[in-house]
């Protein structure tokens, strides 16, 4: 049973606040023109680019705690390990290139590459790549643990924190939260993971209270587990929101630079929550709902205030990305979508048309939170159903050598989206053959379009 005093109730309400405080801010000088409301006028500097860049990259972090609660150190091989190392690759060869072409969104770049078709297609992935919902629900949840309400109007509660500022303020107001959070949720999780450390014992504690398992990289699980994950993270190339941060990036140092430095952050983050899951495992071996295993150390460990502070913290986590998505998606329905399909070619159109889709994005994603039951699992499939179509054809778009033609694009694009649902679908009635049934969806649609792929640039040089 988790209880708050009134100083933690306090002490979250006032993070609210600041947090609406902070995003009101930003003026838009000039509403009328996109760069401005959309990218900040693409003046983002290489600190605010690193907070904004590691602030919005833990949204999951309910998920991130279940994850390591359930599997121990894999989490960090499988959910940070990968990223590292595709987030290095992406800044030095294809950060700079980002930026330099000056566009607003991957559907952009894609439309110009390989034509309308692969365009919109594209804008519809990515739109369910940047659902908030997972993001929001836990928010909902969180908010509904801690005032005990239910859950549609802790949602609304959710989604009106984060859409309030981006309406009038666009990406600047975005930035300007992530910024603020980034240092709310670094404090929330060193707080407790030196709570944890000090009141539990050190390494010794862990290595007696944890199955062997949990301090194992591969935790025990299947190799085609850790494949797909490793696969997940190919995400890294097709992140819209990287994409925006170096269109949004004052040079193509900044954007470069800026990728760099984010994952020296993203390590130490990730050290801070990987030890508090396992403190979590260790000091509550039979949790019936592991979602709440960052929850339920603080509210054996720490006391009035501190409390306070580590679900400030939580929120900050979670809220960095929800808002970061919700612009997103509201982007993508305003200037892919809308916008395109109107044959709109004023500044006015598009940012008029992202605000609705703010309203649009806001309505989806409550519905779709209510509607969820496992975050991890709506990351899978979401990730697996979505990236494959859209790595390769990514990669091609900014290095010429990699390109194929814009037959070969279509085709790529709706082959791996149509085999990997296909065998999503299928997969289940080879339960009883083990070689079959251990093919996850991902691997078929990445191999679809792999081998589409590579006779698309015999074909095309």
């Amino acid at each position: 049973m988790v209880s708050f005093s009134t100083l933690d109730i306090s002490i979250i309400i006032g993070f609210f606040l600041l947090v609406i405080i902070v995003g009101f801010i930003p003026k838009v000088t000039d509403k009328s023109h996109a760069e401005n409301y959309l990218l900040s006028g693409r003046k983002i500097g290489l600190f605010l680019f690193v907070l904004t860049n590691v602030a919005t990259w833990y949204g999951g972090i309910l998920g991130v705690g279940e994850f390591t609660y359930k599997y121990g150190l894999v989490s960090w091989f499988t959910q940070g390990f990968p990223y590292y190392i595709f987030a290095i690759i992406f800044a030095l060869f294809f950060a700079g290139k980002i930026r330099k072409a000056s566009l607003f969104t991957i559907p952009d770049k894609l439309q110009n590459t390989y034509g309308r078709g692969v365009g919109l297609i594209s804008a519809v992935l990515i739109f369910i790549l940047v659902s908030p919902a997972p993001y929001l629900l836990m928010v909902g949840n969180l908010i509904e643990l801690i005032f005990e309400i239910d859950l549609m109007p802790a949602l609304l509660i959710g989604i009106g924190i984060s859409v309030t500022y981006l309406f009038r303020g666009g990406y600047k107001s975005d930035v300007y939260t992530d910024a603020l959070e980034f240092f709310v949720m670094f404090i929330g999780f060193i707080l407790i993971a030196s709570v944890a450390i000090v009141s539990l014992g050190g390494i010794e504690y862990l290595e007696v209270n944890l199955p062997p398992d949990h301090l194992s990289f591969t935790g025990g699980t299947s190799p085609t587990f850790i494949i797909v994950w490793f696969l997940i993270a190919l995400w890294t190339f097709t992140d819209p929101g990287f994409h925006q941060r170096c269109y949004a990036a004052k040079t193509e140092n900044v954007a470069k630079y800026g990728i760099i430095i984010s994952v020296f952050f993203w390590f130490i983050f990730d050290f801070l929550t990987t030890t508090t899951g396992l403190y979590a495992r260790a000091n509550f071996p039979n949790l019936s709902n592991p979602v709440l295993a960052f929850p339920m150390l603080a509210e054996e460990l720490l006391g009035p205030g501190l409390k306070g502070i580590f679900y400030a913290a939580l929120f900050a986590t979670i809220l960095s990305t929800l808002n970061s998505f919700l612009f997103l998606s509201a982007t993508t329905f305003g200037r892919d979508f809308v916008y395109k399909l109107r044959g709109d070619r004023s500044e006015e159109g598009i940012t008029k048309y992202t605000r609705i889709g703010l309203l649009v994005a806001s309505i989806l994603t409550v519905g779709l939170a209510y509607s969820i039951d496992s975050v991890i699992e709506i990351w899978y499939v979401i990730g697996s159903v979505c990236i494959p179509g859209l790595v390769f054809l990514v990669i091609g778009a900014y290095e010429e050598r990699f390109r194929v033609s814009k037959f070969y694009a279509i085709l790529e694009i709706v082959s791996a989206l149509s085999t990997t649902i296909i065998w999503m679908i299928l997969r289940p009635q080879f339960s009883e053959v083990s070689f079959l049934s251990e093919i996850e969806p991902m691997i078929v649609g990445m191999l679809t379009a792999l081998v589409i792929h590579i006779i698309g640039m015999i074909k095309s040089n």
